[in-house]
């Protein structure tokens, strides 16, 4: 399986950063207007939205190259959790569209979200 790569730097997420636990709940509606609300996923999800910033030519060609090798939201891959340094297998990419800005030539930027496969 694929490993999220990492900056030149060798971190691999820059300042900020943001990480979302997420919940699924379902809504049952009924026609009194009552509604009943269950838990859709057995456990929460992490998502974490990722924004780099002032990557050289080299790094944005590999984040770039490693999306495409993903097939954007398709291809599973293990990514290391900036926050606690655990590796969490089956990751996968919430967009299947990479947007790269270029400003200059040390100054490329994108933003990356990825989710965790629902836990049981």
């Amino acid at each position: 399986m694929s490993v999220f790569p990492r900056l030149r730097s060798g971190a691999i997420a820059q300042y900020p950063a943001v990480r979302e636990l997420h919940f699924a709940t379902g809504v049952q509606r009924y026609l009194d207007n009552s509604e009943q609300r269950y838990r859709d996923l057995p456990a929460h999800r992490k998502r974490w939205t990722i924004d780099l910033s002032s990557l050289d030519e080299g790094e944005a060609a590999q984040v770039a190259e490693f999306f495409a090798e993903q097939q954007g939201s398709y291809g599973a891959f293990v990514f290391e959790d900036p926050w606690t340094g655990n590796l969490v297998n089956d990751c996968r990419f919430e967009q299947d569209v990479l947007s790269v800005s270029v400003e200059a030539e040390w100054d490329s930027s994108t933003q990356l979200t990825i989710v965790e496969p629902a836990s049981s």
